[in-house]
């Protein structure tokens, strides 16, 4: 099966079960500036996308430029018992690598005690800061403990060689399982799992999808299993070959979606590696995988509607195999006025990467 995958980062980001306290936010900001003499156009575009659930918070920052993919980062925070958490993940697409730093933080109040910990991996580099304080009286004590630096010498210290981390977490009506490992080079690999995807007529079947990242490639590999119970909000895109009138011969599946709504934003995953017309948001590319998040609320005057859709693209060179961005929005500024913009970024089409923007505006009378 070609490398593929349905759940992306926005796994990390998105849903949950209804039974959990959960949010979809986030934020575009976007400036153009034209100079006219000569003729020049700057364009910074920053989409920041957060899913807070369970007093945790995931979030998604980046950062388009007129040249491209500038930068992408991914960010978690929270508290875990008594300890209180933080991780920041960087890269930078058009970098010869990719991988910037991993930052990950860490501490625990006990009594009049505090111990915190802050790890920092850069390519082939590592440093470690331990940090102990307190007080007894009119006596406080403060001890800083530092192991490695990133911004000299060469290789990983501490004789430290990788680390993975596991963690649990639903997404709409499934649960999910993400592993991220880390080596001395730096990013290794991301993987999510997610068990029990049932098949439409078929109840007894299901499937286990297990998608891996790493910084060039993706994989996706669908394990079936038998009566493992039930995952509705999945869509299958399923293919049967049939030999004479009554035989069916092999079940191929071309193709997975997922579709569901938090607090009024809308995520919509789809993959699709088979042959023949594609769906949904794929329909008419040359893409085979798709994400898309999306509202529609009141603005300030009337009804606001936005939508940012990233494309992937087999083969392709960035980051991810990400290969194109849309984003457009919305609003009624008032019943005889509406306001529209959109951007469209071909990150293969680099340096000239904003292969369309556009501003449009609606009177009636």
């Amino acid at each position: 099966m070609k490398k593929g995958l349905v759940l992306s980062l926005a796994l990390v980001l998105g849903l949950g079960v209804a039974s959990f306290a959960q949010t979809l936010s986030g934020l575009w900001d976007t400036t153009a500036t034209i100079v006219p003499s000569p003729v020049s156009l700057g364009i910074r575009s920053s989409l920041v996308v957060t899913y807070a659930v369970s007093g945790w918070s995931f979030s998604s920052r980046t950062l388009l430029t007129q040249v491209g993919w500038s930068s992408q980062g991914f960010g978690a925070s929270g508290a875990l018992g008594g300890f209180t958490l933080g991780s920041a993940l960087t890269f930078s697409p058009a970098a010869t690598v990719a991988f910037a730093s991993w930052t990950a933080t860490g501490s625990l109040s006990l009594a009049d005690m505090t111990f915190s910990g802050t790890f920092t991996l850069v390519p082939n580099n590592t440093k470690v800061v331990l940090v102990g304080s307190g007080t007894a009286g009119t006596v406080g004590v403060d001890v800083t403990v530092t192991l490695g630096d990133p911004t000299a010498g060469t290789g990983c210290d501490l004789n430290w060689t990788g680390v993975d981390i596991t963690v649990g977490f639903p997404f709409s009506c499934a649960d999910v399982t993400s592993t991220v490992g880390f080596d001395c080079a730096g990013f290794k690999a991301a993987t999510f799992v997610v068990w029990g995807i049932a098949i439409p007529n078929l109840p007894w079947v299901t499937l286990d999808a297990t998608l891996t990242f790493q910084t060039q490639t993706k994989s996706l590999v669908l394990s079936p299993k038998l009566d493992l119970g039930d995952g509705a909000c999945f869509d299958l895109y399923i293919a049967q070959a049939q030999t004479g009138s009554q035989t069916l011969g092999d079940i191929t599946i071309n193709g997975i979606s997922l579709s569901c709504e938090i607090g009024g934003v809308e995520f919509t995953g789809i993959s699709y590696w088979g042959a023949g017309t594609k769906p949904g948001l794929l329909a008419g590319t040359p893409y085979w995988e798709a994400y898309q998040i999306a509202t529609a609320d009141d603005g300030c005057c009337g009804p606001f509607g936005f939508d940012v859709t990233v494309y992937f693209l087999e083969g392709g060179v960035q980051l991810f195999d990400v290969s194109k961005v849309v984003a457009n929005m919305k609003i009624q500024i008032s019943t005889q006025f509406m306001f529209s913009t959109g951007v469209s970024i071909d990150l293969a089409a680099a340096p000239n990467a904003f292969t369309l923007w556009t501003v449009g505006f609606l009177v009636e009378w």
